[in-house]
């Protein structure tokens, strides 16, 4: 462990707990040790069949409803849309009728009539507490957040903490979502749900306004018994390279994602024939065996590593190579013997990345129900509307937004909407069918008002 040393005394100086540093040690010696944390195609079967959401007995709801007292609606709050250049975090970005992503789960947990709990990071915890604040009667006797933790960049030269003293925070990353568990632990939040009688927890990423709160799905989830769940849906040629679901040979399921692909096996994973499943990310825990479990393995899961290659800044190639040491939170589901998946419908995964995702959202192609959910338009028959915005001119909100300062066009009869080049939106604009826009000029395009543009 010498040459862990200066991790530890890095990541004490910085006030991390004890249980959070032991983790890292122990991706760390793997790392040290040559691992990758690859996962052969020689070493996994595909799942062939899964139980079906949609075919679920009626009286599961029943079962579900019976135990929604005993059930938390978790959201991973930790991201700050930096990928389209927010600097606060992503949930409260607008999206629909001027709520934004923050606003609308606040809702969706008041009609479940569940406490909502926040996962957030030290950059979101204040601006994301603040909004909750205008829902006073989400407060309940569970805090409304707790904080992941974050871990040291490694260098790879020399697998010594990576030093950057033009900017000191870009030495630390977050260690992945499968960090949750941990800050379960360290926050006192696992201990404080148990004791107030909470035994189930529903999980997911808080841009992905499909995952609401399903009491066929909870009922099913303990009516089984099942210590873990993922929820997961049918890949397409567009979630070819996302994470999919597995199993070994002793019939464990496991989940795979695109950094722990061998190269060689790249055609295989992108094989949505033989790999038919991905997740969404919307996982059901049962607390009870969640601390069982942690209580056997001393705090620390060991879920499967990811090592992604960086740079210290990660905004210029010319600094420092890095290792980020990450784990996935669905990746638990290779710790858990008797962990279970089940097949959802496409409603339930409606995430937004891009910029060409809000718009897509934003646009009359999504609706919002009664009971906020965000679903595709019914009158779309259930087929996805794909936008491809040109990201060098769309890839940052403020850049889209300008280009659309009245809005979405109307998307409910567009398959796909494609623009090249800088072009600017009118009020009132119709896309029908297939439409590709182009602007080889240096000079903005505008499209005039109630223009209907038709493939």
């Amino acid at each position: 462990m010498s040459n862990f040393q200066p991790f530890a005394e890095k990541m004490t100086a910085e006030g991390l707990p004890d249980v959070a540093i032991r983790t890292f040690a122990y991706y760390y010696e793997q790392l040290a040790a040559g691992a990758t944390g690859l996962i052969p195609e020689s070493e996994i079967e595909p799942v062939a069949s899964l139980p079906d959401a949609d075919q679920l007995d009626e009286q599961l709801a029943d079962v579900g409803q019976q135990i929604l007292n005993q059930t938390v609606l978790m959201k991973l709050n930790g991201g700050l849309g930096t990928s389209m250049g927010l600097s606060k975090a992503k949930a409260l970005l607008p999206v629909r009728d001027g709520l934004s992503f923050l606003d609308i789960i606040a809702k969706q947990a008041q009609l479940s009539a569940v406490p909502l709990v926040l996962m957030n990071s030290f950059n979101t915890q204040a601006d994301s507490l603040a909004t909750l604040a205008n829902y006073p009667d989400l407060g309940t006797e569970i805090p409304l957040d707790f904080l992941q933790h974050k871990v040291p960049k490694i260098t790879q030269g020399d697998l010594t903490p990576a030093s950057y003293t033009a900017d000191p925070t870009l030495e630390w990353c977050p260690p992945g979502h499968g960090d949750i568990y941990t800050a379960l632990v360290t926050s006192g939040m696992l201990e404080q749900l148990l004791a107030k009688g909470y035994k189930y927890v529903f999980v997911s990423n808080a841009d992905n306004l499909g995952a609401v709160m399903d009491t066929k799905i909870l009922g099913y989830f303990a009516q089984n018994d099942l210590p873990f769940m993922m929820e997961v849906a049918d890949r397409t040629a567009a979630d070819k390279k996302g994470g999919h679901l597995a199993k070994r040979p002793d019939g464990q399921l496991i989940l795979r994602e695109s950094a722990q692909c061998p190269e060689e096996d790249t055609p295989a994973f992108q094989d949505i024939t033989r790999h038919k499943y991905f997740n969404t990310n919307n996982l059901w825990l049962n607390l009870v065996a969640l601390q069982k479990v942690l209580a056997e393995k001393d705090g620390i899961l060991g879920l499967p590593m990811i090592r992604n290659s960086k740079t210290v800044n990660p905004r210029d190639g010319a600094t420092t190579p890095v290792y980020q040491l990450e784990t996935a939170m669905g990746s638990a589901i290779a710790v858990f013997a008797g962990a279970g998946a089940i097949r959802v419908p496409r409603t339930r995964f409606a995430p937004v990345k891009k910029t060409n995702d809000l718009l897509a959202v934003r646009s009359d192609a999504y609706i919002m129900t009664e009971d906020f959910r965000v679903i595709l338009n019914p009158a779309r028959q259930g087929s996805q509307v794909v936008v491809d915005l040109d990201s060098s001119i769309y890839k940052l909100i403020d850049q889209m937004e300008a280009r659309f300062p009245h809005g979405a066009p109307s998307l409910l009869k567009c398959t796909k909407l494609t623009v090249n080049g800088d072009v600017k939106f009118g009020r009132g604009i119709t896309i029908t069918g297939d439409v590709t826009i182009t602007n080889e000029q240096s000079e903005q395009m505008t499209l005039a008002e109630n223009s209907e543009l038709s493939s």
